[in-house]
């Protein structure tokens, strides 16, 4: 392996020359620079950077911590950050935690362990929060991202899920819902409480009471979602409309309106909260609180790396990025859903 004393005779320059080539930290010649960036290219050189991360006590490295890789949010998120972060010269290493607490420490361990400058970390649920309490209090940057995490003080790039929640719901309510489901992630989630707040806000708002029933605690998993949906859809006095507050939950709830030939929007109106890159192969298309992901992302990264160059100082940072509600086909109005409903009667073809 070629080192920078090899590099600098190659090019007959100093070895600070080739350091500021490199880092960029001083202007050269282009003469010079030509010289260098041939020699590190004939030689395959690459820079120490553990051994530059010991003198400068920088990794250049970000870590980013999430729930679940598999759900479609997240991808983009981490797209956002990662061109913001390699734009700053950055690297961006990813975990998932499948939102479980304990693997979640042990990530957040291990990337102090390696030494990152910063964490992105978009929390799994509970109430156990002491290693991001301690990551914190020992120096450590941390940004939390699309979730809140109650009693911790840190830099936030979050959704406004009570208002997404709540212009979801005013629309449907607009459409003539009155009996509207909700599924919810796990209640031990902020982000979950956050969404129903949105739901109740705007039941209360168009002066329908609250039916506990209609009230369906999820997890945030598709499972769940199919479960719910299909419980609520068994019982004789059942919901005109649902709201899903997350993407994956929708594709279970989808799966029991296939298996209980139950239709959409002529016997129940859906909408979710997430854009399914997948929807474009549903019919209807789905109505969506449409989340900027990737804006998300990459703002919680110069959030971070700001905070860690220095740029950012003081109180934490608390940026809450609106959502946009997107009407498509799956919530057309229940008075048209309605006269479909009693064609589907006289027909004999509307499902149990």
């Amino acid at each position: 392996m070629s080192t920078i004393v090899e590099v600098a005779k190659r090019a007959d320059v100093s070895i600070a020359t080739v350091s500021n080539v490199i880092r960029g930290t001083k202007k050269v010649s282009a003469e010079l620079r030509q010289r260098v960036e041939a020699a590190i290219r004939e030689l395959d050189y690459y820079p120490n950077e553990i051994a530059r991360s010991l003198k400068v006590k920088q990794t250049r490295m970000l870590g980013m911590v999430l729930p679940d890789i598999t759900n479609p949010f997240f991808p983009e998120i981490i797209r956002g950050a990662e061109d913001s972060a390699f734009e700053r010269g950055y690297f961006l290493v990813t975990a998932n935690t499948d939102e479980q607490i304990g693997r979640e420490k042990r990530i957040v361990a291990a990337l102090r362990s390696y030494r990152v400058d910063g964490i992105l970390l978009a929390s799994a649920p509970g109430n156990d929060t002491t290693h991001i309490r301690n990551t914190i209090a020992s120096g450590l940057a941390v940004v939390c991202l699309d979730r809140p995490v109650a009693g911790v003080e840190a830099d936030a790039v979050l959704l406004d899920n009570v208002r997404g929640g709540r212009e979801c719901v005013r629309h449907l309510i607009q459409a003539g819902h009155r009996r509207i489901a909700v599924i919810t992630g796990q209640m031990n989630s902020e982000i979950a409480r956050e969404r129903l707040k949105g739901y109740e806000d705007a039941l209360h708002e168009g002066g329908i009471p609250i039916d506990p029933s209609l009230i369906l605690e999820g997890d945030f998993k598709d499972e769940s979602g199919y479960r719910l949906a299909k419980q609520s859809l068994s019982r004789q006095s059942r919901p005109t409309a649902f709201f899903v507050c997350n993407g994956v939950m929708t594709l279970g709830a989808l799966k029991a309106f296939e298996e209980l030939g139950v239709r959409c929007p002529d016997d129940v109106a859906l909408a979710t909260f997430d854009d399914l890159t997948a929807d474009r192969h549903f019919h209807p298309h789905l109505t969506a609180v449409v989340q900027p992901s990737y804006e998300m992302g990459a703002r919680a990264a110069n959030v971070l790396m700001d905070r860690i160059e220095g740029k950012v100082t003081g109180a934490p940072v608390a940026v809450r990025i609106v959502p946009t509600l997107v009407i498509r086909e799956s919530t057309r109005s229940q008075s048209d859903a309605t006269a479909s409903q009693a064609g589907n009667l006289r027909r004999g073809t509307f499902a149990s």
